[in-house]
């Protein structure tokens, strides 16, 4: 994967998340925006995971209440080269798994009961190895960021839908045309470019 086409697509986001704060409140709203995104990322970086376990209500496992899961995420760390990652398990019949975690010494698998029940151990095995291929490539990380933020452009649209631009005046016609413009386009450019960074990453 191009990293460096990652930061750019990060960027191009946060400068997005930015413009929409200009749009609503000129120089102070874009500045307000900066440092919105920054603390969201900062946020984001360190307790992003807690977050995304807790919303799934996930409940950590060990080698005593869930001794075949815990053993395959281990074995399959331990020929990837990869810290063994706290394993959690969710209470859902359909079958999923995802990874999360700012690096791989702080990361975490989680699968639902759904996955197990439906798998047999060779097909379990290969969708927690693409999990911790997510890990070892700090996928999780940069996924995290990019919905954080993408997310917080949506809200701020939403936010300038009801509100306006304010810096250019509500008696300006291209500015309502433009306010209306960002506020419908703003939120589909960010899924794009929250697509661009995913899908490639994915395969």
């Amino acid at each position: 994967m191009n990293y460096f086409r990652t930061a750019m697509l990060l960027a191009g986001l946060t400068a997005l998340f930015m413009g929409v704060g200009y749009l609503i409140g000129g120089q102070a709203g874009a500045l307000i925006a900066l440092m919105v995104a920054a603390a969201m990322n900062l946020f984001s970086y360190w307790n992003a995971d807690k977050l995304v376990l807790s919303m799934h209500g996930a409940q950590e496992v060990d080698a005593h209440t869930a001794p075949d899961l815990v053993h395959l995420v281990g074995e399959l760390a331990g020929r990837a080269g990869l810290p063994m990652p706290r394993v959690y398990l969710m209470d859902n019949p359909q079958p999923n798994a995802f990874a999360t975690g700012r690096n791989p010494e702080h990361a975490a698998v989680a699968v639902t009961t759904g996955l197990l029940n439906t798998l047999n151990r060779d097909e379990a095995a290969g969708v927690i190895a693409h999990e911790l291929a997510h890990i070892r490539n700090r996928d999780t990380l940069t996924m995290t960021i990019t919905a954080t933020i993408a997310g917080a452009i949506s809200m701020l649209a939403q936010f300038g839908l009801f509100f306006g631009g304010g810096h250019r005046g509500n008696n300006n016609g291209v500015g309502l045309i433009g306010t209306l413009a960002m506020v419908i386009l703003a939120p589909i450019a960010a899924m794009l470019v929250q697509m661009a960074i995913s899908r490639p990453r994915e395969y």
